[in-house]
């Protein structure tokens, strides 16, 4: 029975279907025609307001603003201790036995660590699991993009 009136449904969509179809036969849209441009009436020469002068630039070029980050005196000259000097704080913190050297281990120390917190069972190899714990955390992304 369920059938007979799931096939009586389906006739009626259907020839409703065909009935809509046949009753929109599209018809061509009429666009009215573009109004005639009015030109305006001019009484004399249009005269322009002077255009400001353009803000100056920074004459130094990159190259020049790079050396004046580099030279902390100012004296024009670049010393040694001036360009390395950035980079002592960075190499102070991987020489863990201050001996002023930087071996290997001591330049790999966060990687072997992390190594040795990631080996749970302390085979000295990582499974996939194991591996999956070194993974970098994600960063969290600001509130607003302000």
């Amino acid at each position: 029975m369920a059938r007979i009136m799931a096939g009586v449904a389906a006739f009626l969509l259907l020839l409703t279907g065909v009935l809509l179809i046949w009753q929109g036969r599209a018809e061509e849209p009429t666009i009215p025609p573009a109004p005639n441009p009015r030109l305006a009436a001019v009484p004399g020469p249009m005269t322009l307001s002077a255009i400001p002068a353009a803000p100056v630039a920074d004459a130094k070029s990159k190259e020049e603003r790079r050396f004046a980050r580099a030279d902390k005196d100012e004296n024009g000259r670049i010393t040694l201790a001036e360009l390395v000097e950035p980079r002592r704080k960075a190499f102070a913190k991987l020489d863990v036995n201050q001996d002023g050297r930087l071996s290997f281990e001591e330049w790999a120390i966060r990687t072997i660590d992390k190594f040795g917190d990631a080996d749970a069972d302390g085979s000295k190899w990582l499974a996939p699991a194991e591996y999956a714990t070194t993974a970098p955390k994600p960063r969290k992304k600001p509130a607003c993009s302000c």
